[in-house]
């Protein structure tokens, strides 16, 4: 299986490079930020051992079809796509929270209902729900940022004015572009026969102040998917809804005794299983982008993003 799970590149004007879950970040000339989606696999904050065949690019491309869907309701950081896996945009200060917008009682939400919270990030839930209901409208739940190795945790907005996270100003302009993106991602959704559930997006500042969207969006990592096809009746018979996102694997850990806390061993990936969520993840694409996904040479990955990152910046 050959797969990008790190990289080592050296750009001209490289700065310093970040390394997210699973982006890694080249800063270059304190100007331009080259983006490198690899090929890991992250659940409840833990990196898996093995990378997933074609995840990286899938995850790029979604993210970078969205950001030209959406770029005429909010501005966002990217410039261009040199290669499947790299998005090149602009030098962005991040702020410290995730914006996470959710239209249905699902994933965590729906798991601290269960123990019984009817508070979540400040925001009062109604009572009677069941997993998987929608809310009476969406609800914007946001978590603090980790560093690498750190959980995101939920918080308010009244303690990220107070704290001074965000200020107020800007925290503003972060809600009414989270709920701009959240509607314009639930019409595509609604076109292509899926229901966006809940997601998030991550926003920064240029050089010159504008609040811009940073990092990815509507992807299967950031975000849960149903088919709209039976949502009421799966419902109303108390089943499972039929699901486009990342859900699937950390059911997969959860039915395998792993959930990211201490003293936990992450089950074995064997060649078979990892195949699997390669082939979901391209079902994933195809569903949420509406047209058949195109695999790139994955012969020589690094080799290929470095000869084509150096083009770009060489123009």
């Amino acid at each position: 299986m050959n797969t990008i799970t790190s990289t080592d590149f050296n750009f001209p004007g490289q700065k310093s490079v970040y390394r997210g879950k699973v982006r890694e970040v080249y800063n270059i000339n304190d100007e331009l930020l080259v983006m490198v989606a690899t090929d890991r696999l992250s659940a409840f904050d833990v990196i898996m051992p093995k990378g997933i065949p074609y995840k990286g690019q899938i995850l790029n491309q979604i993210a970078t079809k969205f950001m030209r869907l959406t770029e005429d309701i909010v501005p966002n950081w990217l410039i261009d796509t040199p290669d499947p896996n790299v998005a090149v945009g602009h030098l962005c200060e991040p702020f410290k929270v995730e914006m996470v917008i959710r239209g249905y009682l699902s994933g965590h939400a729906a798991r601290e209902y269960a123990a019984g919270k009817r508070v979540l990030c400040g925001v009062e839930l109604p009572d009677g729900m069941k997993e998987n209901d929608k809310f009476p409208a969406p609800i914007i739940t946001p978590t603090t940022k980790a560093d690498s190795g750190e959980h995101d945790m939920d918080i308010s907005r009244e303690d990220i004015i107070k704290k001074g996270v965000v200020t107020e100003e800007d925290y503003k302009i972060l809600e009414k572009y989270t709920r701009d993106l959240f509607n314009r991602g639930t019409e595509i959704a609604a076109s292509r026969g899926l229901i966006l559930v809940d997601t998030k997006y991550e926003f920064g500042k240029t050089k010159d102040g504008k609040i811009v969207l940073i990092d990815e969006i509507h992807t299967p990592d950031s975000s849960r998917y149903f088919y709209a096809d039976g949502y009421e009746q799966r419902q109303n018979r108390g089943e499972a809804q039929k699901q486009l996102s990342k859900e699937f694997v950390r059911q997969w850990l959860i039915a395998n005794g792993f959930q990211g806390k201490e003293g936990q061993q992450i089950p074995e990936m064997n060649e078979e299983y990892i195949n699997s969520v390669s082939e979901r993840y391209i079902e994933l694409y195809e569903n949420i982008i509406g047209e058949k996904f195109s695999k790139a040479d994955i012969s020589d990955i690094h080799s290929r993003i470095e000869k084509n990152v150096l083009a770009f910046l060489n123009k």
